[in-house]
């Protein structure tokens, strides 16, 4: 039987996220049949988005199966109040909710959750991965500070990937299949999966999911040295001979393999046990970064690189994940255990940013620099839940949460020849080496208390106790420089761990009530509180006085930094008009952010680190609709309005420099009350059509049409020291369908004029300066590039079902 949604069930699974669809058809049949509205958890109870006071969007599986919502960005660009940095898989694409970002845009790198501002689960477990959204039974996206129920990292809000379960009523196979091909590529995309349901009693049951993107990328690497160290990495532009002796190129280099996949047992013994147990993993291995050096002092084409080194990345996580649901009768008992693995491996080219030291690298002629960064982390989380079950006009959560991470991360740079041109000798070309480790360990014990005044009118208190505990131990060592001049031997590495840390305890608070006017207008007010932890900062002291050679060090101010918080204040109104034919929801909010973090460096060296600013706020709107014109046509839009500014003088916020010269020339400009926060857009909107109907030979028919747009977006707190404004655009796409109950076959186009945009940048302008080698010869400084969308995609998606 074909199965089709409701009009009802279409509105209430599509609330919030209204146009959380890209262009891909809905498929309409002449006999829709009623089937059940999209459940969801987030507030630690089935419910509705609808029905839920508080502004959340949910995206189910239909739309993400049918949609081609890929992962999170895809997600992302629909939903009001929340914006993604798209540096490409290289990069670690920060989650911006709300406009709540102090940090300028650079190159993020390693896993940094985000940007630390908004939590992200799997399942009920706490995980940071950007995680393929294949066989998942929904995402959920919660808007604002959600301390009291989901703690650290719910500064701007939480983000939860939902999977399917193993079902105990019939084996089903899904294939699924995906070609592609980007207007600036030279061969074809493809992405291919799988998903197995096998139930083998009535009570167990397995479910097992596989899928594998292999992406050509777009980006050509057309500077690469062909030996570092040995070619010259700025020869005479314009002699072609010298060109081809010491450069080489690469097409479509930042390229993407992903490999993910799942392995879930349910087991249901009794009526009131339910346990299942998943293994999940995600490979990826990228071939370089997504950017564009048109903005440099080589001013490349729009999709080229001027890197001297290809800047390849594998990442690899898994985890294994045990659930338990016990109904008590009076509540429900939830265990949620879970240990998770991290590892990265990566290189960077580094010869711009120790070209900025200002220690004369570039005296070397044929001077490139490059790194090996390596990292790992572990994680086991435990978290226990009790929801009251017993009805009446009180209902209560309470829980407990326990959570420890293990890492480790390197960072070696080499400098091949560099010690040889010096007279020296150091045949591993080590420059410098960063080790750092920590163990974090976290507790909290936390509840919700609801009452029902009257049956339309309820009020929630919460409250999250928590504490965590932090231990850090960095050492750095230059071996190159110690091997050259201070006698140390040609192999010698000394580390000299400085251990770091802090800890922390504290209360966080949450306040709701909402009332229900009629059936279908929920008008609710929300306060509630977020937090994301601090930490050393990993570099050692500097020592007084300051050594005249080269050093890496923390003055006093630069060794750590403290917890910050936020505070949010909401309104909202969730509608329902015209027999249910229009949905219109909006919220409107007022966020205090106490302490925030940004992203500095250390005077000494340059060596990334956070540092407190004073304090910043965020206000703005957010509104979105579905309507269904007709029979046939259905229309969605959304659209959101933020400012984020500094409210108080931060001293020394924003680094700059003063030409001629780097890193000898820095001052800093203060952030001042009224300057906007970098990263995000003040204007953000969305528009989706879908037209569909069943034709005559019984085929179903989709066609629709999205537009996704935002206004221009700063990579600098209030626009200074040389930030650079990035255009707002907009990107447009459009897709037709055909299928069945069984099979959907789609043809889109995404990007549709194929519009150039630039989505995140490194460094200023002040980085184009004149250099010269010992020789007397250019040399191109390329620190400042700028990260860019992909351009247009055509591609033919396939889906086909057995069973189920």
């Amino acid at each position: 039987m074909r199965l089709n949604l409701s009009p009802r069930a279409i509105l209430l699974t599509s609330i919030s996220t209204l146009a959380v669809t890209v262009a891909t058809p809905t498929i309409v049949s002449a006999q829709p049949v009623e089937v059940q509205e999209l459940v969801i958890t987030a507030t630690r109870r089935d419910s509705t988005v609808q029905d839920a006071p508080i502004n959340i969007a949910a995206v189910g599986a239909v739309e993400m199966e049918r949609q081609g919502l890929k992962d999170l960005s895809d997600v992302a660009k629909w939903v009001p109040g929340i914006h993604i940095v798209d540096q490409g898989s290289r990069g670690d694409n920060r989650i911006i909710v709300r406009g709540l970002n102090a940090d300028p845009l650079g190159s993020a790198e390693g896993v940094s959750g985000g940007g630390g501002t908004v939590a992200t689960y799997v399942g009920e477990i706490p995980l940071y991965v950007d995680l393929r959204t294949n066989d998942l039974e929904r995402v959920e996206i919660l808007l604002g500070p959600q301390g009291t129920l989901y703690g650290a990292g719910t500064l701007g809000g939480a983000i939860r990937y939902i999977p399917n379960k193993p079902s105990f009523l019939a084996p089903m196979m899904e294939v699924r299949a995906d070609a592609y091909q980007y207007s600036e590529a030279s061969s074809l995309s493809r992405d291919l999966g799988v998903t197995f349901n096998a139930p083998l009693s009535d009570t167990f049951a397995l479910r097992a999911s596989f899928d594998q993107l292999s992406d050509s990328g777009f980006i050509d690497y057309n500077f690469l040295v062909q030996q570092p160290g040995i070619s010259d990495p700025d020869p005479d532009f314009s002699n072609p001979t010298a060109v081809s002796q010491n450069l080489t190129s690469k097409k479509d280099a930042n390229y993407e393999s992903v490999a993910s996949g799942r392995l879930a047992a349910r087991w249901a013994p009794t009526d009131w046990l339910d346990g299942t147990l998943t293994y999940h993993f995600q490979e990826k291995d990228i071939g370089a970064r997504q950017v564009s050096h048109r903005r440099s002092t080589l001013a490349t084409g729009d999709y080229v690189s001027a890197e001297r080194v290809l800047e390849p990345n594998r990442r690899w996580n898994e985890l294994i994940a045990l659930e338990i649901a016990a109904d008590l009768g009076f509540a429900q008992l939830t265990s949620s255990t879970g240990k998770s693995r991290y590892t990265e491996r990566g290189q960077r080219d580094q010869t711009d940013l120790l070209i900025s030291l200002e220690y004369s690298y570039e005296a070397f002629p044929t001077f490139t620099a490059y790194t090996l960064e390596e990292a790992g982390q572990q994680v086991v989380s435990q978290e226990l839940r009790l929801v009251s079950d017993h009805g009446g006009p009180f209902n209560w959560i309470l829980g407990g949460f326990y959570y420890e991470l293990d890492s480790n991360a390197s960072s070696k740079e080499f400098t091949p020849g560099y010690a040889e041109w010096l007279g020296g000798e150091r045949p591993d070309a080590l420059e410098y080496y960063n080790v750092g480790l920590t163990d974090l360990k976290e507790q909290a014990l936390y509840g919700e208390v609801s009452y029902d005044i009257t049956s339309a009118w309820q009020v929630t208190v919460g409250a999250r106790r928590y504490s965590y505990e932090l231990e850090t131990f960095q050492a750095v060592d230059f071996p190159l420089l110690y091997s050259v001049f201070f006698g140390a031997g040609p192999d010698e590495i000394n580390l000299n761990f400085e251990p770091g840390g802090q800890k922390d305890s504290g209360w966080l608070y949450k306040f709701n009530t909402s009332y229900k006017f009629s059936e279908n207008i929920l008008g609710y007010l929300t306060v509630s509180e977020g937090y994301r932890i601090g930490n050393s900062n990993g570099v050692g002291p500097c020592p007084v006085p300051l050594p005249t050679n080269q050093i890496s060090c923390a003055l006093p101010n630069e060794l750590a930094y403290q917890p910050d918080k936020t505070l949010n204040y909401e309104i909202g109104l969730k509608t329902q008009l015209f027999d249910n034919r229009l949905t219109l929801n909006g919220s409107a909010y007022f966020i205090e952010w106490s302490d925030p973090q940004v992203s500095s460096a250390t005077e000494n060296g340059l060596i990334p680190i956070t540092k407190n600013g004073a304090a910043a706020e965020s206000k703005g709107v957010e509104v979105n609709f579905i309507g269904r014109l007709a029979e046939s046509w259905t229309v969605r839009g959304s659209y959101s309005y933020n400012t984020s500014e500094l409210t108080e003088v931060t001293p020394n916020l924003v680094p700059r420099f003063n030409p001629p010269g780097f890193q000898s020339t820095i001052t800093y400009e203060d952030g001042m009350p009224g300057d906007r926060l970098p990263g995000s857009p003040e204007h953000q909107g969305s528009l989706f059509v879908d037209y569909g109907r069943t034709l005559a030979n019984g085929l179903d028919f989709g066609f629709n049409y999205g537009v996704t747009a935002l206004s221009d977006v700063l990579t600098r707190t209030g626009g200074r020291a040389e930030s650079l404004t990035l255009e707002g655009y907009q990107v447009h796409n459009a897709a037709v369908s055909l299928g069945t109950s069984d099979w959907t076959a789609t043809l889109y186009v995404k990007n549709l004029f194929n519009e150039f945009a630039e989505t995140g940048a490194r460094g200023t302008s002040q980085f184009n300066q004149p250099v010269f080698d010992g020789n007397g010869d250019r040399v191109y400084v390329r620190s400042h590039y700028t990260y860019v969308l992909p351009p247009r995609a055509i591609g033919v998606r396939f889906s086909r079902r057995f069973g189920g």
